[in-house]
């Protein structure tokens, strides 16, 4: 199993293009790295949804034939990765609902908070579940009667029922709808295509490869409404100071080729290389990233000390998901099929490898061996960010508390793990800096404790699905499921 973080999800939606299916499939494409579970497009050509979801990667789920058969001009496209909700297909998004408020999909990149509390009190008042995932839960409120305001007041109702972090794209039968909510822990950027056609993306990168312009971000707590009309805007929250982005968009989960709040990716990634090294001095013959989540901090370091880069990991390229495996040895196997290490070029040297980040410690404990086993004389590791000892609960899949390595493990203690010369991390101050913004503008919950949105002490991945077997609504197949991935 990879112990490195998982994704959360990727969102997507398009209005006023004729191939609105067709252009919804590359921007899923360009934000697969952030969800390799599933994926799903829905389309509307007037009068009916077409709907297509699957499990596994974009391209494996659809085809030229598929693409064509969905018609319409506006689409919403979703690729996950399930922080809360068991991997399966009826889990995929996006979710469609056909209410008395007409038909309404929705796409979710983000983890309410207060999910079970209000799935508790929707079932109360008779309203159905088909998945167990919190997205769901934002469907039943709009579909719920509201106050005078027509579609616009449902929305803002919705937005100030649930917490946490979310930024949806929604498609009814007139709109393509984006939302974000009010701390902007999750990005999503508008854009324009040379035809007109808006686009909304949770990352600038899927606008590259779609040719749309990039126009701006959605602000936290806004509403983007986008019809026949053109674009309208409604603050939701105009009285929310507090603002919480996550900063490991920045570290490791956005495209190097994205920029996010005004700030390219990539060269956030190499500022913080480079603050590692003002960091960490450290007299070394070679740097060497942890391909590909390394690369560009590795390159900071090396521009700011001198030493030389070299690429002594080669990444194969053509591997997939490493789950649990039946013996020790198998799953090293799994972890060496990623990267090879070409032997020649950190022999007899001493050598400074940099990753993102140390989680559970296995997989960093190997890339360690691996260079000492081909005769680095020295090795020093380093990470581009502080030590991870708190759990996110706002959309990233990281483990418990107590399987933290940073926890668990004193700072001597974690080197002597890996049997590293030396180990070092960029401190919060020297991450934050990298970035260009203020402290204040981060979520740095991972790394510091500070939760800016409350939560359930309960809360983890499986919740609801816990919740929905004890009270008898949940098939044992997927109890078992359920179980099975919790073991992971």
């Amino acid at each position: 199993m990879d112990p490195r973080p998982k994704h959360y999800c990727g969102v997507f939606g398009i209005y006023g293009h004729p191939e609105a299916a067709q252009i919804s499939y590359f921007g899923l494409y360009a934000l697969q790295h952030r969800g390799q579970e599933s994926a799903g497009i829905v389309s509307f050509d007037g009068d009916e949804f077409h709907v297509h979801k699957g499990m596994g990667l974009v391209p494996a789920i659809f085809d030229t034939p598929q693409l064509k058969s969905m018609k319409g001009s506006a689409a919403i496209g979703h690729t996950r990765y399930s922080t809360a909700g068991s991997s399966n297909l009826r889990n995929a998004q996006p979710l469609t609902v056909d209410c008395v408020k007409g038909k309404i999909a929705i796409a979710h990149n983000g983890n309410l908070t207060n999910a079970s509390e209000l799935r508790e009190e929707l079932e109360a008042k008779g309203s159905i579940f088909q998945t167990t995932v919190d997205s769901e839960i934002v469907l039943h409120l709009l579909a719920q009667p509201t106050r005078p305001g027509g579609h616009e007041s449902a929305l803002i109702e919705a937005m100030n029922r649930i917490q946490g972090a979310y930024s949806l794209v929604l498609l009814t039968e007139k709109e393509l709808i984006g939302v974000r909510d009010p701390h902007g822990f999750r990005p999503l950027s508008l854009g324009q295509m040379e035809n007109g056609a808006y686009v909304l993306a949770s990352e600038t990168c899927a606008f590259d490869l779609t040719k749309a312009r990039f126009i701006r971000d959605v602000e936290p707590g806004e509403i983007v409404i986008i019809d026949g009309s053109g674009v309208r805007s409604i603050q939701a929250f105009p009285e929310q100071q507090r603002r919480a982005f996550c900063v490991f968009e920045y570290v490791y989960f956005a495209r190097p080729d994205s920029s996010v709040n005004g700030r390219n990716v990539y060269q956030a990634r190499v500022e913080m290389g480079r603050q590692l090294a003002r960091e960490n001095r450290i007299e070394a013959d070679i740097v060497v990233p942890v391909p590909d989540s390394g690369v560009c901090a590795a390159l900071g370091y090396s521009m700011e000390s001198g030493i030389p880069f070299e690429m002594a990991f080669v990444r194969n390229h053509y591997v997939g998901r490493s789950f649990l495996q039946p013996s020790q040895f198998v799953r090293e196997f799994a972890v060496r099929v990623k990267l090879n290490l070409i032997a020649d070029l950190v022999r007899g040297k001493r050598v400074i490898i940099i990753d993102d980040s140390i989680v559970r410690g296995t997989t960093s404990k190997m890339r360690v061996t691996s260079l000492k086993e081909a005769g680095a004389k020295e090795v020093h590791f380093l990470v581009s960010c502080p030590p991870h000892i708190n759990p996110c609960v706002y959309g990233i899949d990281f483990p418990e508390r107590d399987k933290l390595m940073a926890v668990t493990h004193t700072r001597e203690g974690i080197r002597e793990f890996l049997n590293a010369d030396s180990l070092g991390y960029l401190t919060e101050e020297g991450m934050v800096r990298a970035t260009g913004h203020p402290k204040d503008h981060f979520c740095l919950a991972c790394f510091n404790g500070d939760y800016p949105v409350k939560f359930a002490s309960s809360m983890e991945k499986h919740l609801l699905e816990r919740r929905r077997a004890k009270v008898g609504g949940l098939g044992p197949e997927v109890v078992v499921e359920a179980r099975q991935q919790r073991l992971l």
